[in-house]
């Protein structure tokens, strides 16, 4: 029992490690937001922890969109193109995003959230 609690508290740390340096990427502005609902590595792919959050970050996504799409009838790109507005209109200073042009760009300070035309209907 003492075994699988210490495993169970090993996996926790790994966990809230990964998470750590998956923030500390994203604030960094090498792990930012894309305009089709997904995170991406906008710069020098971040270490390990961050890389490995991220793609969960992404399967999580993935399934979800595409649940999201059976249940309404649309494709899981239409899906994940919607999210990317809601996700891209939160993006903070300093960290970085990508527009459907495929360029990345970083909010700076005074810069309102990015946000594409098509997410507002203009």
């Amino acid at each position: 029992m003492l075994r699988l609690a210490g495993l169970a508290a090993l996996a926790l740390a790994t966990a809230a490690s990964a998470q750590t340096a998956y923030f500390d990427a994203r604030a960094a502005g090498q792990v930012g937001e894309r305009y089709d609902g997904y995170l991406g590595y906008s710069t020098a792919a971040p270490g390990p922890q961050a890389r490995a959050q991220t793609e969960s970050i992404n399967i999580r996504r993935r399934a979800l969109y595409s649940d999201l799409a059976q249940r309404r009838g649309v494709s899981p790109q239409e899906v994940g193109v919607t999210a990317g507005c809601t996700l891209l209109g939160r993006v903070q200073v300093g960290e970085s995003y990508m527009l459907s042009d495929g360029q990345w760009r970083r909010r700076t300070a005074g810069q309102a959230a990015p946000v594409p035309a098509y997410c507002t209907g203009g």
